[in-house]
């Protein structure tokens, strides 16, 4: 569903697909006092009819530690097994020149969620070929424990090693075809 009001615009008209090689989902989360990243290679995303879906697979989280990357596969964390993917699906868009909010349902292991997202959404540009492209920069905080990722481990002096709120970020190119 777009949304307009009289200081707001619509979301550009079409359907617009992802280009994966400009674009990134990734995460952030305080550990141990300082902050830990990570990042899903294999994502998608598509803008049409007014609404944004997208999802990244599991299995393609990338961190600095390939056995860490293993551990956040298992059911500790995402249970790529189980849940081989983590989905978004607008129900709402706001735009008001180049903010844009999106409400709707992220579903992480099995577990979905209202979310708000807050980012911006820039104005179609031409490329050489004809097809034009959009840039939407997104982000949200969530609390893991919500979607069933609990997996924790206290410091030497008690408190939890990792917070249990996450900043996800999305960075999409979204391209239209001439």
């Amino acid at each position: 569903m777009s949304i307009t009001t009289e200081a707001s615009q619509t979301v550009p008209a079409g359907t617009w697909t992802l280009d994966p090689i400009h674009s990134s989902i990734g995460f952030e989360i305080a550990y141990m006092g300082g902050s830990f990243r990570g990042h899903f290679t294999d994502v998608d995303a598509r803008l049409a009819d007014g609404r944004l879906e997208g999802s990244a697979r599991v299995a393609s989280v990338q961190v600095k530690d390939e056995n860490l990357e293993g551990h956040l596969q298992s059911p500790d964390f995402f249970d790529a097994e189980r849940h081989p993917e983590l989905r978004f699906e607008s129900s709402d868009v706001e735009r008001e020149g180049e903010n844009v909010t999106l409400r709707g349902e992220l579903t992480i292991k099995g577990v979905a969620q209202p979310v708000e997202l807050k980012g911006t959404i820039g104005a179609p540009t031409a490329k050489g070929d004809g097809s034009e492209v959009i840039a939407v920069n997104l982000a949200t905080v969530v609390d893991r424990t919500d979607f069933g990722v609990n997996w924790n481990m206290p410091l030497p002096d008690g408190r939890p090693a990792l917070a249990n709120e996450v900043e996800l970020n999305a960075g999409l190119f979204l391209t239209r075809k001439a």
